[in-house]
């Protein structure tokens, strides 16, 4: 199953790679990992998306419970949560059909950041599956690069205290 784990840390050098090498120390693979400040500088809040069985990541959360520079941790796959994907896509403009694009640009609320002869550069954001369904769209038209933040994420509703 995969998992949405947020974790609230210390802005502090090293806490990434202390808290990214305790999911390598059991062979777990990072789909992805976002780090940022939160409303507080001293506070960085990470977001991690993982597959895992359940009993294992809860292990592991109470495993990053324990460190000194971790504040707070939660899986909010189980919980109401909000995501996003960010991503900047670099597509081809066969002859004629660069409107076509453009259009499938605006289906998807998305927005041309570049133009040239060759290709357009894209931004879009929105949950995974939407993102996703953007890049198999644009695939048959040739997809030159793809630029991915990875999902960030926070739970719904009231800030839990």
């Amino acid at each position: 199953m995969k998992h949405l784990i947020s974790a609230l840390v210390k802005n502090e050098a090293g806490v990434l790679a202390h808290i990214s090498s305790l999911f390598a120390a059991r062979a777990y693979n990072i789909d992805s990992l976002n780090v940022g400040e939160t409303e507080d500088p001293d506070v960085s809040r990470m977001t991690i998306v993982v597959h895992g069985d359940d009993a294992i990541i809860e292990q592991v959360i109470k495993q990053l419970r324990k460190l000194i520079n971790v504040l707070k941790v939660q899986d909010l796959s189980d919980r109401p949560y909000v995501e996003r994907d960010l991503m900047l896509v670099k597509v081809a403009t066969p002859a004629g059909k660069r409107g076509e694009i453009i259009e499938l640009v605006g289906v998807f609320r998305g927005k041309v950041v570049d133009i040239s002869h060759r290709d357009i550069s894209i931004e879009l954001s929105g949950p995974e599956a939407k993102v996703d369904a953007f890049i198999s769209l644009c695939r048959p038209y040739g997809i030159r690069e793809v630029v991915r933040s990875g999902r960030i994420a926070m739970s719904r509703g009231v800030k839990d205290e």
